[in-house]
């Protein structure tokens, strides 16, 4: 009885098991450090990403990359288990400091594939969709959405569908509007593309229903809900010019193509939720990781 009441005054329950923290990351990482030469890069930013301390780290252009090296890579900021999609394009992969069970690696009908683990008894689906066809992002969310539909358990309520989407949500469709030069470069951009058949932007415009199709599984964006309008881009950062730009002159052209997106279940444990694109990240890649903080029950 002494137990249970002292149990109470600090404010806990009899049996109640305190949540354990899981945080996610998302980077893509720009042509794999130049396809592995660039070392400093690499030491840099996984010398960064140690010092976050994440759980799960899902990366998109791992170009050059092998399950071997990427589990070198990993090993620098403290996990034990990759898995890469495949060896060769601009595969993803996934880190964890927990063991991973892979349950699909998706090429066929994707333009860079997805990635089905699980880990920390959560579904991680990673993607990374055309960057150059609307038509085919949409395309490509159907077949993914699809795949979840048929392959999610229905005891699991934990999933989450991250990466580099290559396209904008309508949460953002307000912000967009700040930075008409987006547009410009866009459209300028679909001029020069060959063929003319493939297009960024639907119509003139950008789109908005490749996001939306992910929404609508349903699927919650957790940067949304914690990350303020002005800060709410994920892309370009000064490393994508040569020469590289400063960041103010990015101002004009910023957008949010990364994304973690989890389960409704999962959204409400959610505690934190940020895009770090200021400070040292300008020089690790040309898009700013992603990362998401969950307190998980047992």
């Amino acid at each position: 009885m002494f137990l249970m009441l002292v149990a109470h005054a600090a404010g806990a329950q009899p049996g109640a098991r305190s949540a354990q923290p899981l945080k996610v990351m998302s980077y893509n990482v720009y042509n794999g450090f130049d396809y592995g030469r660039d070392k400093a890069r690499a030491q840099a930013l996984g010398a960064w990403v140690a010092s976050q301390q994440p759980d799960v780290v899902a990366l998109q252009e791992l170009c050059g990359f092998t399950d071997k090296t990427l589990q070198e890579l990993a090993a620098t900021w403290g996990h034990d288990y990759a898995v890469i999609l495949k060896a060769d394009g601009f595969p993803v992969g996934l880190t964890s400091n927990k063991p991973i069970t892979v349950k699909k690696k998706m090429i066929e009908g994707l333009w860079h594939g997805m990635l089905h683990v699980t880990t920390h008894g959560t579904d991680f689906f990673v993607v990374h969709l055309c960057p150059s066809d609307f038509a085919t992002r949409l395309r490509e969310s159907a077949r993914i959405t699809r795949y979840m539909r048929k392959n999610l358990s229905l005891s699991n309520e934990k999933y989450v569908v991250l990466g580099d989407f290559n396209a904008h949500s309508p949460f953002d469709a307000h912000l967009d509007k700040q930075y008409p030069e987006l547009m410009k470069w866009y459209n300028q951009l679909d001029a020069e593309r060959k063929p003319k058949t493939r297009q960024t932007l639907s119509y003139g415009q950008l789109d908005y229903s490749v996001m939306a199709t992910f929404l609508a599984f349903p699927l919650i964006d957790v940067c949304e809900r914690f990350v303020d309008g002005s800060d709410r881009f994920s892309f370009p950062s000064p490393l994508h010019f040569n020469p590289v730009r400063t960041r103010e002159s990015l101002i004009p052209i910023r957008e949010r193509l990364d994304f973690i997106l989890v389960s409704p279940s999962l959204a409400t444990q959610c505690t934190d939720a940020t895009i770090v694109n200021t400070g040292v990240a300008d020089a690790f890649s040309d898009h700013y990781p992603v990362i998401a903080t969950f307190a998980l029950g047992n």
